[in-house]
């Protein structure tokens, strides 16, 4: 059978054939693709003719075709469907993929290439183009002698190998650790649905008759804010907190030390004090030293507001407080002193309402596009839905997948990834994905999302737009390939329209009646926007200031005692408040372990939501959901990717730098 990856797919828009692809299928395109993009690099390296823009720098941007589609639906299927033989493959190409990196960014003659272009005349982003490159050849130890290549190529790939083994021991930790009910009893006060969801979880586990509680990728579990039983809670949160750090064959504290130490010789061997440094070099923040002023500045605040709420929790429940208890009682404080009860709200919620007359509805009304549901085009799984998405003039822009269940071969968390980059180069348009892990409903219930949940379709789906609405000449620059500090604020931005007033009307009904989300229980919820983000805002910080620790180091300074450095890092950092555990503790801590996605960058989050909170006041000064708005914000922002400085975008769409007061007063630290 011909393998289907190894020509362009003959889908709209490029989407795999995934229902014709096969494990084998993978590791041949890959291994051809990772193969016949060397061949075009060296043929470009050895140009006997001038160095130019079209015949280097052109010439690498249509390069590896077949490596970037075969590359794009592997690793798809590695973090949303990973079968034994993907994951076996992937820890068998990942090392290669790393090896491959480094043969063309440490070839010198087509380094010299690139530094012969004569970069007058070029328009801007061409010359972008060229100067990016030559960073990256940099970044990527072109200035090392023979001996100092090949010791970084060691390192990245064993950095390569130690990531991949991370990712994969977190997954299968996150399985393990879920918890077992016996009786339904212990279970009182989690929602029908969630209880349904157990009792599903636990007969597929092959405990049929008994109700298991999985675990998300984060330290505190949904859960906890619902259990009645206070052993239950306790047990729970002990087994997400405990999850690579027990001692078992799942422990992660030797890849992790190891990635520590692998990252701090990196670094030196580039000229750089620490891998952070190196990191943000490549950010927009102007180096970690502003970075750590900054959490520094909101630490104290956030710790502050955190304990106030402690102590209103603490009245409420009548007991020394314990950390298992917060999510629960902060529920019920909420309850009582805004009259929100977030449960109730579910009914209001379903994924069916909350995607097609919120999300996809905010995006019409902003920029005019529509979505068109294409039953005849498959995803990688049953559950995946497709649409195609057009401009107001009816001419196609792209496709969007859904991917919003939880499922075994699923990692946890959510995000979005492409398929297909938009390039006018190379003639594509976007082909992205969302994915998230919501527990599947019984077959023909609905999908009643929490409001957390349905921040989180809109965050991811200001990914997605960013992507789609992608409108530059080279691949290099497509959509979200922008630096990582920079990458949250559109998703950040897109959740605006949760709460305005015109959107919520329009998807906050009631699943079964229609009936709109009461106005009285709207401004409840205004209301109450800032209660909890002491704690919010705290866990966050930890999780940001314990990345920065770890990779602050030296190669000497790497600790044997992962969790002793760990909670020294929060108590000199001032956010080791007793109550309140990191986002993400080291041992699950994928984010920066596995791989280097955001390591020595978790504080993107915040510093994107500088920018963020300075554009929801431009709209809401401009007139909010307006397509006048909307196309602003897409052609000065969204559309540029990274074929410009990212924070020239942001000034040519604001006027002007962004302020942090109205991220401090969001958050309650002004």
């Amino acid at each position: 059978m011909t393998n289907p990856l190894l020509s362009p797919s003959p889908l709209p828009y490029g989407l795999p054939p995934f229902a014709c692809i096969s494990a084998e299928h993978y590791a041949e395109a890959v291994e051809a693709g990772l193969s016949s993009q060397l061949q075009e690099v060296s043929r470009i390296a050895a140009n006997p003719e001038p160095a130019t823009l079209e015949n280097t720098a052109v010439a690498m941007e249509r390069s590896g075709r077949l490596l970037t589609r075969a590359a794009a639906a592997f690793f798809t299927l590695v973090s949303a469907d990973a079968s034994d033989a993907i994951k076996a493959l992937e820890t068998e190409l990942s090392p290669k993929f790393s090896a491959h990196q480094d043969a063309v960014f440490m070839n010198r003659a087509l380094y010299e290439r690139f530094a012969a272009i004569d970069a007058k005349g070029l328009d801007a982003e061409s010359s972008r183009l060229v100067q990016e490159y030559l960073k990256e050849f940099r970044q990527s130890g072109i200035q090392l002698d023979d001996a100092g290549q090949s010791r970084l190529r060691e390192i990245n790939a064993e950095l390569s190998r130690v990531g991949t083994a991370f990712g994969q021991r977190v997954k299968e930790a996150m399985k393990s650790a879920a918890l077992l009910i016996d009786d339904a009893d212990h279970l009182a006060g989690l929602p029908e649905e969630a209880v349904t969801g157990a009792a599903e979880g636990a007969k597929l586990a092959g405990h049929d008759g008994k109700y298991l509680l999985s675990l998300i990728q984060p330290s505190n579990q949904p859960a906890l804010a619902f259990l009645e039983n206070r052993t239950i809670r306790r047990r729970l949160y002990e087994a997400s907190l405990a999850r690579g750090t027990d001692g078992g064959s799942l422990d992660v504290r030797d890849l992790v030390k190891a990635a520590a130490g692998l990252r701090a010789e990196k670094a030196a061997l580039l000229g750089f004090a620490n891998f952070a440094e190196m990191v943000v070099d490549q950010q927009t923040a102007p180096g970690s030293s502003e970075v750590l002023a900054m959490l520094g500045r909101l630490a104290p605040a956030a710790v502050r507001n955190a304990r106030s709420e402690a102590e209103a929790l603490a009245e409420s429940a009548g007991h020394i407080l314990e950390p298992w208890d917060w999510a629960y009682y902060s529920a019920r404080v909420r309850k009582e002193k805004f009259d929100v009860d977030e449960q109730s709200l579910r009914p209001y919620f379903s994924l069916e309402t909350v995607l097609n007359k919120g999300v996809f509805h905010a995006a019409t009304q902003l920029y005019g596009v529509t979505f068109h549901e294409r039953a005849d085009l498959e995803g990688y799984h049953p559950d995946v839905r497709v649409w195609e998405v057009r401009n107001e003039d009816g001419s196609g822009l792209g496709l969007f997948l859904g991917d919003y269940y939880t499922r075994e071969s699923k990692r946890g968390g959510a995000w979005m990834n492409s398929l297909v980059e938009q390039s006018s180069l190379l003639g594509t348009r976007s082909v992205v994905i969302n994915n998230l892990n919501i527990t599947k409903p019984a077959p023909g219930e609905p999908t009643l999302l929490s409001l957390d949940e349905v921040r989180t379709v809109f965050h991811e789906f200001g990914h997605a737009l960013h992507g789609l609405f992608s409108e530059v000449t080279y691949p290099r620059f497509s959509g979200t390939s922008v630096p990582r500090d920079f990458v949250e604020y559109p998703s950040q931005v897109n959740e605006m329209w949760i709460m305005w007033p015109e959107v919520l009307a329009n998807y906050a009904r009631h699943y079964s009646t229609g009936e709109a989300l009461p106005q009285d229980t709207v401004d409840k919820l205004n209301e109450s926007l800032l209660w909890g983000e002491g704690f919010a805002t705290t866990e966050y910080l930890g999780a940001a200031l314990l990345d920065m620790a770890w990779h602050l180091l030296s190669g000497a300074d790497v600790p044997d005692d992962v969790l002793a450095f760990e909670a020294k890092a929060l108590a000199d950092a001032g956010v080791a408040h007793p109550l309140i555990p990191p986002r993400y503790r080291t041992g699950y801590f994928q984010h920066i372990f596995a791989g280097a996605g955001y390591a020595a960058g978790y504080y993107s989050y915040i510093w994107s939501e500088v920018l963020d909170a300075d554009t929801v006041e431009w709209f809401k000064e401009n007139g909010g959901l307006t397509r006048s708005n909307g196309e602003r914000f897409r052609s000065e922002l969204l559309s540029r990717g990274n074929s410009r400085d990212p924070l020239e975008s942001f000034r040519s769409f604001r006027g002007r730098d962004a302020t942090l007061e109205p991220l401090l007063k969001r958050r309650g630290l002004d």
